[in-house]
């Protein structure tokens, strides 16, 4: 069985000149606010930080095989838990593009297939926020849809993130769609809400 943890993974994320709109409705209703950036994820759990010299190179190839492309955030959807509370999302547009990008790296990574063990399969969304009730997520839903301006962003690459402890996530490698190959980043920490 393969080493798996819970501090790492790999993730589509808008660039940080885009956030704010989605920040400032974190900021209100997401409890994981401090610890994840704004993010689609991709594969989650992943590998631990000591594998990642094996995973880089996978993750470049994988990446290689999908053309950058446009993704629109319009329209907030959500997941209801059976406990009733429900889980608030952005719904990314193309759904296909993100679809055959996430099945591109579950190829190359079969065993770290929680994200597409799912009924319904692997289901793209950017989460803002946790409602308590169906009463409260049927209204967080119109007022969020409501004071939307739904907004569009290149993705160009993919990130491999990663957090110490109990601390935020932050981005340790950007892996080039299209194949343009891999590039250290600094980008903003999670906490840097």
């Amino acid at each position: 069985m393969p080493a798996k943890t819970y501090h790492t993974a790999v993730v589509a994320m808008p660039p940080p000149e885009v956030w704010e709109p989605i920040q400032a409705i974190r900021r209100q209703h997401d409890r994981h606010v401090q610890r994840w950036m704004p993010h689609i994820t991709l594969l989650y759990p992943f590998m631990p930080r000591t594998q990642w010299g094996e995973a880089l190179p996978a993750l470049t190839e994988a990446g290689s095989q999908v053309a950058p492309f446009q993704v629109t955030l319009a329209t907030f959807r959500s997941f209801t838990h059976a406990s009733g509370q429900a889980t608030i999302w952005l719904e990314p547009e193309p759904r296909q593009a993100l679809l055959t990008l996430q099945a591109a790296l579950q190829a190359v990574f079969p065993a770290y297939d929680e994200q597409s063990r799912f009924a319904t399969g692997f289901t793209p969304h950017l989460s803002v926020g946790q409602a308590a009730s169906p009463a409260a997520r049927q209204h967080l839903l119109s007022v969020l849809q409501a004071a939307w301006q739904p907004m569009q962003f290149a993705l160009t690459a993919i990130m491999l993130i990663g957090r110490e402890a109990e601390g935020p996530f932050e981005v340790a490698h950007a892996i080039a769609l299209g194949g343009e190959g891999l590039e250290r980043v600094a980008l903003p920490p999670a906490h840097r809400a």
